[in-house]
């Protein structure tokens, strides 16, 4: 359920800023780029700071 979650927001967020890079400024494809860099990051390490958030507020155990 959490690595759902997880691609879900991410989803979401690289979304949000593809529409608000088209319609308010450029510059929120950097904001792209850091989430793409944050799944690259955790693919490597396997940590993920989302992953750690949402079990917390789920209250969910390792």
């Amino acid at each position: 359920m959490i690595n759902r979650l997880i691609r879900a927001i991410a989803g979401t967020f690289i979304l949000i800023s593809i529409v608000l890079a088209i319609k308010v400024n450029i510059n929120w494809l950097w904001f792209t780029a850091f989430v793409g860099a944050n799944l690259l990051q955790s693919s490597i390490t396997q940590w993920c700071l989302m992953e750690i958030i949402l079990k917390k507020f789920f209250k969910v155990k390792d």
